[in-house]
């Protein structure tokens, strides 16, 4: 009786052993569940102000979007009122004003060669 009465100790010490072991285990699975959730907790705060981020981002851009078209009507409404571009025979072209700059600098040379044949 004496062995039985050992025996049944060392299962009972084998038992509060195996039930220590997996007390700690489950402590430490409650504690990583703990971080988990509270890992959770912040991505869920983190992704609700990256939404309202958003939101914001898209109101603004639908605001400068209205407010560049709004300056595209504008803009077109400015060019309709601009007299059109003259036509190139026109002498106001630029290209003509420097070809009437060009004989002024032709009548120098000449001036200066007529000098040439007096002298």
């Amino acid at each position: 009786m004496l062995t039985e009465l050992e025996s049944l100790s060392q299962n009972i010490g084998k038992l509060i052993a195996i039930s220590q072991r997996h007390n700690d285990a489950r402590l430490a699975l409650e504690e990583q569940l703990a971080q988990a959730r509270a890992d959770v907790e912040a991505t869920r705060a983190e992704l609700a102000q990256l939404r309202e981020e958003r939101d914001t981002l898209e109101a603004e851009r639908d605001t400068l979007s209205a407010k560049i078209d709004d300056a595209q009507v504008r803009l077109n409404a400015i060019l309709e009122k601009l007299p059109r571009a003259r036509a190139s025979s026109e002498p106001d072209n630029q290209l003509d004003l420097l070809e009437s700059a060009q004989p002024e600098t032709g009548e120098a040379e000449s001036d200066v060669s007529r000098h040439g044949e007096n002298a």
